[in-house]
């Protein structure tokens, strides 16, 4: 599937189709350049989802936790938002227990994943945000 992104203003719009489209999948890994906006749909995701917290990227933390304040779609009420850009040896990855979060049966949003591919689950859903040369995005999973 595709999703079309014109514009900023359209984000929302992109963010609640992309919702819309979660049903039972749990691990989201997005791949895309640095500045295709991944951290950005990842906020409009979660802010679709009912996310009050302050949602940013959690480059220097490697993990951010979300909660949900209800369910929507009877998804589970945690969010883990990881960037892995930091990354620099699959053990920092095994120590901060990954598998915890992988398995947990929450949503996992993933930046920079193919830092980490080997240990993706093989469920995990590959998002790719693309830049175009208008600066439109497209977002394929």
């Amino acid at each position: 599937m595709t999703i079309h992104i014109k514009n900023i203003e359209q984000i929302r719009a992109a963010a609640r189709e992309f919702v819309n489209k979660i049903d039972d999948r749990r691990i989201f890994a997005f791949y895309g350049n640095m500045g295709a906006g991944k951290t950005t749909f990842i906020k409009a995701v979660c802010e679709e989802l009912g996310i009050s917290d302050v949602i940013t990227s959690p480059t220097f933390a490697i993990v951010n936790e979300y909660e949900m304040p209800s369910s929507p779609l009877h998804l589970p009420s945690s969010v883990y938002h990881f960037d892995f850009y930091r990354i620099r040896r699959l053990e920092e990855v095994y120590d901060m227990g990954y598998e915890d979060y992988f398995y947990s049966g929450a949503l996992c949003f993933i930046e920079w994943p193919e830092l980490i591919e080997d240990l993706l689950p093989a469920d995990a859903v590959k998002v790719t945000i693309q830049v175009l040369p208008d600066g439109s995005r497209n977002i394929e999973f």
